[in-house]
């Protein structure tokens, strides 16, 4: 007998056992409900005559049944309250309750597990100063999509995303990154990862990606069974000439080199616009540039053979998880079909919102502020620990700064040890990670720091104490 708890405000599904006896049944059911923490710790129950109507039973019977779980411990009551689930511990045989740690995986998440782990300085990298998300503007623009949009963009959604968002986007990205696209060729996904996931589906063969490059993306292809193979990166980007005919696609981020900062050389752009294979541009970072206006995206070149790729990780949050593929042509009916069957759709409302921000420019606003004051703690980050008298580890170099949202600083050959300095910075309450995992071997030693996620207030405090801790090793 399955019931529905529908006036007693608790949204519970009982199955209620109609063999055995009702009391029995409606004890089993509750029992059950508190076990696998579909009723947690607190929740207040229906009064025994509110539950005894609901589910066609005696109060008597409900009575019965609840004295006998508080008797076990399951429920609590006390006069003139309402009876609450008690505190139950969780049955030690279920592994999925084990209270052993998982174990680490072999790359760094970038991204705090909880509020135990927030560091006291986070300076880690891929992240922007969330205490500076448009919170009025997306407001606004939430405000304008439920007041405005018809019911139907509740229902199911078109696999490459809502025509609104697809729309904004294609202006966008040609007027900011000189992309050349329709709304018909862009798919939206829920971030990078599933796109470099989509992209797995409809090429075969080995994938090139940066080397140096991200190591969890390479991790990606691994899980996904794709062979990965070194594409070299030295001071003029990515060494294009190593591809081979053999290779079927090569992640690349030709604007701002991850992690070294380098752009793709001109010739070296012009290698690949002429290598035969499918192209995958990561422009995770391309407008936040300082020197200049933002190196333009290669896709503007060869859009019949680049897939590229954006999302609003460190433009907005991470947790939105929005981002875009435009895609050649000849790709986006492989790449829309992969994507109805990874997850049908992206969330709708939050592709409406951002169509919206888009429209209205608050979202170029917000970019222009953005850019701003990263600029100025770029700034900050090199006349605190770049070369010059005051540089607080003698020997540390800080190549391509000129545009992004992180640093990398490679240590002197004299040392510290990598793991000596993140010794010292997890001692001071820092949080960056190492640069080393980056290289597929034994990479420099060397740290990533992210100087966009502190917010304002606290960013001064976390450059000092990383200055503490290079010049205390």
């Amino acid at each position: 007998m399955r019931k529905d708890w529908a006036g007693s405000g608790v949204d519970l599904h009982l199955e209620v056992a109609a063999g055995g006896g009702r009391r029995r049944g409606l004890e089993e059911a509750l029992r059950r409900a508190v076990r696998d923490g579909r009723l947690p710790r607190g929740t207040r129950l229906p009064s025994t005559r509110s539950l005894a109507a609901e589910l066609g039973l005696s109060r008597g019977t409900v009575s019965a049944a609840y004295d006998q779980l508080v008797a076990e411990g399951y429920l609590a009551t006390r006069p003139g309250s309402a009876t609450e689930v008690a505190d139950v511990s969780p049955t030690p045989s279920d592994p999925r309750l084990s209270s052993e740690p998982p174990p680490a995986p072999p790359y760094d998440l970038r991204l705090p597990a909880g509020p135990s782990t927030t560091p006291l300085h986070d300076l880690r990298p891929g992240q922007p100063d969330l205490s500076a998300f448009p919170a009025r503007a997306w407001l606004r623009a939430t405000r304008h999509v439920l007041s405005t949009a018809p019911a139907e963009v509740l229902g199911p959604c078109d696999p490459r995303g809502r025509i609104e968002l697809r729309a904004a986007l294609a202006g966008y990205l040609a007027r900011t990154r000189g992309v050349l696209t329709t709304p018909d060729l862009i798919v939206v996904t829920t971030g990078f990862v599933q796109a470099l996931n989509l992209i797995v589906q409809v090429v075969d063969g080995p994938i090139a990606t940066e080397e140096p490059g991200h190591d969890f993306y390479r991790e990606v292809l691994r899980r996904a069974g794709r062979q990965t193979v070194p594409l070299p990166v030295d001071g003029l980007g990515a060494q294009v000439d190593t591809l081979t005919g053999a290779t079927a696609a090569a992640v690349v981020t030709p604007a701002h080199q991850y992690p070294t900062g380098v752009p793709l050389h001109p010739a070296r752009r012009r290698a690949l616009r002429e290598w035969g294979g499918l192209v995958v541009e990561d422009d995770y970072d391309g407008e936040f540039r300082y020197d200049r206006q933002p190196v333009g995206a290669f896709q503007g070149t060869a859009p019949d053979r680049v897939v590229y790729v954006g999302t609003t990780s460190e433009a907005l949050a991470p947790a939105l998880r929005l981002g875009w593929m435009a895609v050649p042509p000849s790709l986006i009916g492989p790449v829309a079909e992969a994507k109805l069957h990874a997850d049908a759709h992206t969330e709708v409302l939050g592709q409406l919102v951002l169509a919206r921000l888009i429209e209205t420019h608050d979202y170029d606003r917000h970019i222009r502020a953005a850019r701003l004051r990263y600029r100025r703690r770029r700034e900050l980050l090199l006349a605190r620990l770049g070369p010059g008298p005051g540089q607080p580890l003698p020997g540390v170099a800080l190549p391509g700064v000129a545009a992004g949202l992180r640093a990398l600083l490679l240590l002197p050959e004299a040392g510290p040890a990598e793991g000596e300095l993140l010794a010292e910075c997890e001692r001071r309450g820092i949080a960056l990670r190492a640069a080393s995992p980056l290289w597929r071997g034994d990479g420099p030693g060397g740290l990533l720091v992210g100087y966009a996620a502190p917010s304002e207030r606290a960013y001064p405090r976390a450059l000092e104490a990383l200055a503490g801790a290079l010049a205390g090793t």
